[in-house]
């Protein structure tokens, strides 16, 4: 397993991680002895860095790490999981939470604590609050050693946040479709720059780039002189990059951390060659045709002066049609209803003023567009469903992971 140098931290992270959101379960259950087996078996080849939070599971998640990581397993990983601003409203909660994490995970000292899913309404409402004072506090009293954030956004939001704590590590959604998404390839970028650690999720695209690909992808991938599974090219692709610390797997089978561990012990930085970078750029042209928005998330329509994330309510809507997505709902839900993130930036919220047309390049009729977005999205009383998600977050969360698990391209991993 090769270890990638965090430059703030100095720490060296396996290129792989053991993401614990997606561990095998039976009856809504984590299978423990099964997932303990995995989590030995990737430790045990090199995996370090062991990825978790508060909703996952249910909230089990924690608790069956912390059962399982003592002795000599805890001395070889690093242990992460994540602050939920959603259950933040006053300065003594972030105190709370941490405590009873710490106490979850049987530890004294959680080594990457990062907060999970921000975005600029949530980091400015967590910011009146004091996050930057407990952090600091967290640090001095070792409850936590570095600290990190999680981020589902825009890339103008990504540098804001970036700029605005001296961060030891990110955590961002990037994969080969989404390489212009959220905090995109500029903001892994710019991270980078600043000497964070890079952590990245979703490297399967919710499991849609490694299960029923597309007959014509399939082909595409086939053409190559070595055949890999669709989810050996996925991982290859994030571990090209030379600024990815180590990427996140959900693995629920031997055969996954087996398939991922050998990708990860593979896969050094810019070691793809010209051919099969042409490979993703034209399995990229297929999923392309299935898009209903030719929107290439450039970013010129933003901002909207009435704050809807223009460019993240065309890539779900795509991504419902692209992949045959059943969870775009939930997932358009959390994001664009500013469930975690407590700034609302769905297409409801269109006005048609016009800005967004005559500064968009591809000459998109975007109101229109959005008016689709909002149709098939959001229906009949959205707000009301934002007001019930934000009541119960926590049980909705896990009910929106289960379902993303359940209707994914690939069952069992990010």
């Amino acid at each position: 397993m090769q270890k990638r140098t965090i430059t703030k931290t100095g720490q060296e992270i396996s290129a792989l991680g053991f993401g614990a959101m997606r561990l095998p379960t039976k009856n809504s259950r984590i299978q423990k002895e099964e997932a303990k087996k995995e989590i030995y078996y990737a430790i045990d080849h090199g995996v370090n860095f062991i990825d978790t939070a508060v909703p996952y599971h249910g909230g089990a998640s924690e608790s069956f790490l912390g059962e399982i990581l003592s002795g000599e397993y805890r001395d070889k990983v690093k242990i992460s999981t994540k602050m939920p601003p959603w259950s933040v409203k006053k300065y003594e909660d972030m105190e709370t939470i941490l405590d009873k994490q710490l106490e979850r995970l049987q530890i004294n000292c959680i080594d990457y604590y990062f907060i999970h899913s921000l975005g600029r309404g949530s980091y400015e409402r967590l910011e009146k609050i004091g996050v930057s004072k407990f952090l600091e506090k967290a640090k001095t009293e070792c409850k936590i050693k570095y600290a990190g954030f999680s981020f589902h956004d825009n890339p103008e939001a990504f540098k804001e946040i970036a700029d605005a704590y001296d961060w030891d590590a990110c955590m961002i959604q990037y994969n080969y479709m989404d390489e212009e998404n959220q905090a995109g390839k500029g903001g892994m970028e710019y991270a980078a720059s600043k000497g964070m650690g890079i952590f990245i999720m979703e490297p399967l695209k919710g499991g849609h780039l490694a299960g029923d690909v597309p007959e014509r992808a399939a082909k595409i991938w086939d053409r190559a002189e070595v055949k890999r599974s669709p989810a050996d090219w996925a991982l290859r692709w994030v571990l090209n990059h030379p600024e990815v610390t180590c990427v996140l797997s959900g693995m629920n089978s031997a055969e996954q951390v087996e398939e991922n561990l050998k990708v990860a012990g593979e896969v050094q930085p810019n070691s793809l060659t010209s051919q099969e970078l042409k490979l993703y750029e034209d399995v990229k042209e297929v999923y392309k045709d299935l898009t209903k928005v030719n929107c290439t998330s450039c970013g010129y329509c933003m901002p909207c002066p009435v704050g809807v994330d223009i460019p993240g309510c065309f890539e779900i809507y795509n991504t419902k049609y692209m992949f045959k997505d059943k969870s775009a709902p939930f997932s358009y839900l959390i994001r664009m209803g500013g469930v975690m993130s407590g700034n609302e930036s769905n297409a409801g919220l269109c006005i048609d003023c016009g800005k967004c047309v005559r500064t968009c390049p591809q000459k998109l009729s975007i109101p229109e567009l959005l008016g689709d977005v909002s149709s098939e999205l959001e229906g009949h009383g959205f707000r009301y469903k934002v007001k019930f998600a934000k009541s119960v977050v926590m049980p909705l969360m896990d009910v929106f992971i289960a379902l993303q698990h359940r209707f994914s391209g690939n069952k069992s991993q990010n």
